[in-house]
């Protein structure tokens, strides 16, 4: 292998720390090519990573004006006149549907974020798998050669 000195001038010379690098079974280009589609699944993980998130706080923002809307009833329905006993199965009646309604949100927002993560992590495990079966197609092309 070429030493990786100092070229022309005093500089690192390129050609000569990777002169030799043919010769290991790997071409620049096919390593580039690879490091191309690398680039590209992390963009489209970083894009489905953003459209995730920006669904998640979506609903999130709707959750909350409905929450708004949900409490605004609520004190209207709890400033009506009624019996003791009324306000009290009322109460109870409401804070087991707000319970519920939370329980329901939570689990909604759940499963967004782990539809996201799914997502995200599907693309980086098919690139990682591609990624060795094309590392095997250029040895072989390379042993063939």
């Amino acid at each position: 292998m070429a030493k990786m000195g100092n070229g022309r001038g005093g500089f690192f010379d390129l050609s000569k720390a990777f002169g030799d690098f043919r010769s290991y079974g790997f071409h620049p280009g096919s390593i580039a090519e690879l490091q191309r589609k690398n680039v590209e699944a992390l963009t489209q993980a970083n894009q489905l990573a953003v459209e995730g998130m920006r669904a998640l706080a979506q609903r999130q923002t709707e959750i909350v004006q409905e929450s708004f809307g949900d409490a605004s009833a609520l004190w209207r329905d709890l400033l009506e006149p009624s019996t003791p006993e009324d306000r009290m199965a009322k109460q109870a009646e409401l804070a087991k549907h707000a319970f519920e309604k939370g329980v329901s949100n939570a689990r909604e927002l759940s499963e967004l974020g782990r539809k996201a993560t799914a997502d995200v992590f599907a693309v980086f495990t098919r690139r990682v798998s591609e990624s060795f079966d094309e590392m095997q197609q250029i040895a072989r092309r390379q042993a063939a050669e």
